[in-house]
């Protein structure tokens, strides 16, 4: 008992540490001019990523999904993948000054948006949809334009594994994203229920999920998480696909694509199966489109094992 309270205790202090080791470097790039820091951030990432166990994970990633890229083509595209990253963490802390669009503006922001139109007719004709994405750019900026339209968006999101990082990650999107709902074993029923009282819903479908749908991604089997064709299934509603782009010199394009076509069997009710594997299939496109823009370094395949000891 007192050996498990120690170890339990000991598992505690070195995720407290990890956490303040985080908020200080997060602290400092604070210091920096925006640009400067996502830049250093990149560097940064370019050089730690690659002498990382998960780059091992990252290269056989690239090469079971790009099977005809030459080694030196998998290598760059690792590496924009790991700048990617530090770019990510980067710009969490610069988030607010970061989305700067306005639709009144003429002139050319750090932010543009493809998809105004959807944005203000699902604002101005309120009705219950669900918006998806993956992890691909700066995911985190779609919240963001979706509460500037004035949409409100509630939006499912894992949380990291580090409690205290899970902690601040969450009250900092709170205040930027509206409402958020940590995935957990309740969350579809927070998720039903808003889309029950006619709101909007949001989720990342790019996570790997072991009970899940037997689909496939990049012609390998992947498990998909079911949640959002069953919402769908339940409650008939719109589906949008949403990504962000990234565009040189730290500037992002923000597109929301229109209503997809959800597959029916043939007594009109929604084949979820089906649905499952359009979403992969529109988040592959959005990957092939810009391969150094997803984190490969997630194990979507399930082949870690042997991999990463």
């Amino acid at each position: 008992m007192i050996v498990t309270r120690l170890v339990l205790a000991l598992r505690k202090f070195k995720q407290w540490l990890v956490a303040q080791c985080v908020f200080g470097l997060l602290s400092l790039l604070k210091l920096l001019p925006a640009d400067g820091a996502i830049n250093f951030a990149d560097r940064v990432a370019r050089w730690i990523g690659p002498k990382t166990r998960r780059h091992t994970l990252t290269l056989t990633n690239l090469r079971n999904a790009f099977p005809e890229k030459t080694e030196a083509e998998i290598a760059a595209i690792a590496l924009d993948a790991w700048g990617n990253m530090g770019r990510l963490a980067a710009e969490y802390v610069f988030l607010d000054r970061l989305f700067d669009f306005d639709p009144a503006r003429t002139a050319p922001g750090r932010i543009e948006v493809s998809g105004i139109p959807l944005f203000m007719d699902l604002r101005d004709n309120p009705r219950p949809f669900i918006v998806f994405t993956a992890h691909t750019g700066n995911f985190e900026l779609l919240p963001v334009a979706g509460a500037a339209f004035g949409l409100d968006v509630t939006v499912l999101f894992r949380p990291p594994n580090n409690p205290y990082v899970a902690e601040r990650v969450f009250e900092f999107r709170r205040e930027r994203m509206g409402h958020l709902v940590p995935s957990h074993a309740g969350s579809s029923f927070t998720l039903a229920r808003k889309l029950e009282a006619g709101g909007p819903v949001g989720v990342l479908v790019d996570q790997k999920f072991n009970k899940g749908l037997h689909t496939t991604f990049f012609g390998r089997k992947v498990q998909t998480n079911p949640l959002l064709a069953k919402l769908v299934r339940q409650f008939d509603c719109e589906v949008y696909p949403a990504r962000c782009i990234r565009l040189p010199g730290n500037r992002y394009r923000l597109e929301l694509e229109p209503a997809m076509d959800i597959p029916r069997k043939e007594n009109g009710a929604v084949d979820v199966d089906a649905t499952a594997q359009i979403l992969n299939d529109k988040v592959e496109q959005w990957v092939r489109e810009y391969p150094g823009q997803w984190l490969w370094y997630h194990d979507r395949w399930n082949i870690k094992r042997g991999l990463i000891t």
